[in-house]
């Protein structure tokens, strides 16, 4: 039985359900994230959400429920799908970069010429130059914007950065929900946050001798949840505001660290990928088209090779056609006469 392509996928990833899932090798950081996440929500939904129920309103598990629910979601979708890998070239394609692309040298297996391909290619985007870098563990020139991750050992399209926490790189196929994950948990630590403490301070208000001491020893699971949520919020509020600077001039991190668009050596280098308008720039990256994987994981390996079998069997048969029809055409001794006459052009073959 011949194998998946997700089987003997090159890159260093784990694959679930059949390679419908796809996360990057080391994935221990994200069950931290999942573990932390719905520990927290659970001690809220069990120790808090009665007591705020009754004394507050029966809204505010509710809201609580469906951040987490949009938080879960946007998570998955960015741990569990492809950020974008690039295929690798293979056979002919991996040959013709490594040994050369010109006429003077030959690109067969049994060839002794050999020549390093160019590190990089100048391409023009819209006015600005941009360098192209050969890649030689994927034997491609990276298209503009994409990088090699090392950790996942693939060249990533538009690629922001590789996330321990979410289990993947993040990239072109899976930015905009890793910033809307970032940005539905920020708002659910500052919300189980904010109720948290107010269940304390509301637990010391009731009686009279209570104390804020006495209310923390009642609920120690809020205490819990409020200390965690205060540890976290400051780093997501943080990483919340940095991809907001990122997606409203349209970069990546990988970019902003890089200083790919900063200025060097007293000459402005000018992003031609943003549109210098921050509300274009943020629906560009959060409401553009959902891409396509390049990868095609769950076909057969040699779902390829047989595909380009039968593109090359429908040219040969359509070349025997033409050659077919034309030596009929020739045969045809209406053809010869119409030449002897000299009305060749008002002759039409049959």
């Amino acid at each position: 039985m011949s194998k998946k392509r997700w089987q003997v996928f090159p890159g260093k990833n784990r694959f679930f359900c059949g390679g419908r899932i796809l996360m990057a090798k080391q994935i221990n950081v994200f069950f931290v994230t999942l573990v932390l996440l719905l520990g927290v929500c659970t001690l809220f939904f069990i120790f808090d959400s009665q007591y705020l129920c009754a004394q507050v309103h029966w809204t505010v598990p509710v809201i609580a429920g469906v951040l987490l629910a949009f938080t879960l979601l946007f998570l998955f979708r960015t741990s569990f799908s492809d950020p974008g890998i690039l295929p690798r070239a293979s056979g002919d394609e991996a040959l013709f970069n490594d040994r050369g692309a010109d006429n003077n040298v030959d690109i067969h297996e049994n060839s002794t010429q050999t020549r390093n391909p160019p590190r990089t290619k100048d391409v023009l985007v819209r006015g600005e130059t941009v360098k192209l870098k050969y890649c030689f563990t994927c034997k491609i020139f990276r298209p503009p914007r994409a990088s090699h991750c090392s950790m996942c050992d693939n060249c990533i399209e538009r690629f922001d950065h590789h996330c321990p926490w979410v289990g993947n790189c993040v990239g072109k196929r899976n930015y905009k929900y890793f910033y809307l994950m970032i940005f539905t948990i920020t708002l659910l630590c500052i919300y189980i946050l904010t109720f948290s403490i107010a269940h304390i301070v509301m637990l010391s208000q009731e009686k009279e001798e209570s104390t804020l001491i006495t209310a923390m020893s009642e609920t120690p699971a809020s205490v819990i949840e409020a200390l965690i949520a205060f540890f976290a919020v400051w780093s997501v509020l943080g990483l919340a505001g940095f991809h907001s600077y990122l997606a409203g001039t349209n970069q990546t991190t990988n970019e902003e660290i890089k200083g790919s668009w900063a200025q060097r050596h007293g000459e402005v280098v000018r992003n031609p990928y943003t549109t210098k308008n921050c509300c274009t720039n943020f629906s560009k990256i959060l409401c553009g088209p959902a891409y396509n994987s390049l990868l095609r994981l769950r076909e057969d390996k040699n779902q390829e090779k047989r595909d380009m079998d039968e593109v090359r069997k429908k040219i040969e048969k359509l070349l025997l056609d033409r050659e077919h029809n034309l030596s009929q055409t020739l045969k045809n001794p209406e053809i010869w006469n119409c030449c002897y006459d000299g009305s060749l052009e008002d002759c039409s073959p049959p």
